[in-house]
């Protein structure tokens, strides 16, 4: 559920038309409906009522102080992968103690940071690290919670750059590694606390029966470390669960909650989640304008001004937005391409796509656009990132400025001798 609609042939975010955002703040421009970010968050969060629980909203995913600061305010915590993310909660007014920690490839400073802040906890992916996360909190001389991310073998069946929880994926600790790294921490580095174990399969899953058999094997391992002394408080089941980008029908948090509590129920603890599509994906649209139309002898083409680096999923992942018309003007179809400036024929946002025809300078808006879509994009080809917008009923806030041909080149210096 979402709050996009058509009001007389025209599409709305809320009380706001798109026209109107466009032809105010520019296009190519991101634009974000509030009420459907809070929807979804409160569906998500109430479908754990049952349980002990924590919802980590997954900063990655969007990362926008003002869409933290939203999320914070309906009582989430937060997943973060980098000390730039834990810094990002920080200055939305996040709850410390309600931030764990993901990621491979955590630096030393990260690590400092995020110890001498107070997270909640680690989820420790790799031997190495676990050491390396000891010897900082030795120095600091400060007691650190961490859990140990298990990767279960488990298909997620889902794209393989977002499946996490197979061998063959860097993330985690293979299971019978996993005890034996545990029972090292608990004999042998008294400056960590183990109070959780982590799991996370992948993004974009749309059936419960990966979620469920990862679970059965991790509750067997909490039931294990708890037989041997190990005070595990936390079950950290990760993200993943899938939106409807076109035709997919995941299940709604309900039964993923339903689910969940019956596997859980009496083992006392307290469940993590850290969903970020679920509840961003549709709480956002990509807006752009139509520059060109372009018919050639196999294709035809719609040139926009948004392009892969502002919408890169498309590119990445061979990814599915739906693509709507800003003002139905009732006309008939054609199938093209749409595709941006960039130099690159990978710089498409759709192939071979059936649309209503269009004219140079209407608006197309690429709908689902509401994670891992400006968190992912960049100034390839010199171009300035896009403007992003926060409607709130009939009022819209521009919470993140359109960059300026300044901001290219922000931090860059010619060298002396070069001038």
């Amino acid at each position: 559920m979402h709050y996009f609609d058509y009001r007389r042939g025209k599409l709305y975010a809320e009380g706001v038309s798109i026209e109107r955002i466009a032809r105010e703040v520019g296009t190519p421009v991101f634009i974000y409906s509030a009420k459907t970010t809070r929807r979804h968050y409160r569906a998500f969060d109430g479908a754990f009522r049952g349980a002990k629980h924590l919802v980590c909203y997954s900063v990655k995913a969007n990362s926008n102080i003002a869409i933290l600061r939203l999320l914070s305010k309906e009582g989430s915590g937060f997943d973060i992968v980098s000390g730039g993310e834990l810094f990002r909660v920080l200055k939305a007014g996040g709850d410390v103690r309600k931030v764990v920690f993901s990621g491979v490839g955590k630096r030393d400073d990260e690590i400092e940071y995020a110890i001498k802040k107070n997270i909640l906890m680690f989820n420790v992916e790799s031997p190495q690290e676990l050491r390396r996360i000891h010897s900082i909190a030795r120095r600091l001389r400060k007691k650190t919670p961490i859990a140990i991310r298990v990767n279960p073998d488990i298909d997620p069946k889902t794209h393989p750059y977002i499946s996490t929880g197979l061998k063959k994926n860097k993330f985690g600790i293979e299971t019978e590694l996993a005890i034996k790294e545990y029972i090292h921490a608990k004999q042998n580095l008294p400056w960590l606390e183990p109070i959780g174990v982590d799991c996370h399969i992948g993004s974009q899953i749309t059936e419960l029966s990966p979620f469920v058999e990862a679970l059965k094997r991790v509750v067997k391992l909490v039931n294990f470390l708890q037989s041997e002394g190990l005070n595990i408080g936390y079950l950290n089941m990760g993200g993943g669960l899938g939106i409807t980008y076109r035709d997919e029908a995941p299940p709604h948090p309900s039964s993923y909650g339903e689910a969940v509590i019956r596997e859980t129920g009496g083992l006392g603890l307290t469940l993590i989640f850290e969903p970020g599509r679920v509840i961003m994906g549709n709480s956002g649209i990509l807006a752009t304008k139509v520059l060109y139309t372009k018919e050639g002898s196999l294709k035809n083409f719609v040139i926009v001004d948004a392009a892969m680096n502002d919408l890169p999923r498309p590119s990445l992942y061979d990814a599915y937005h739906e693509v709507r018309p800003v003002v139905d003007k009732k006309r008939g179809e054609l199938t093209a391409d749409i595709v941006g400036p960039i130099c690159e024929s990978g710089d498409f946002l759709a192939r071979d796509r059936t649309i209503k025809e269009v004219e140079p300078g209407e608006l197309l808006a690429f709908m689902s656009a509401g994670a891992y879509c400006f968190s992912m994009s960049s100034n390839y080809n010199s171009r300035p990132r896009s403007a992003e917008v926060l409607v709130t009923g009939r009022t819209y806030h521009v919470i993140r400025k359109r960059e300026g041909l300044k901001d290219l080149i922000r931090g860059e210096i010619i060298p002396e001798g070069l001038e």
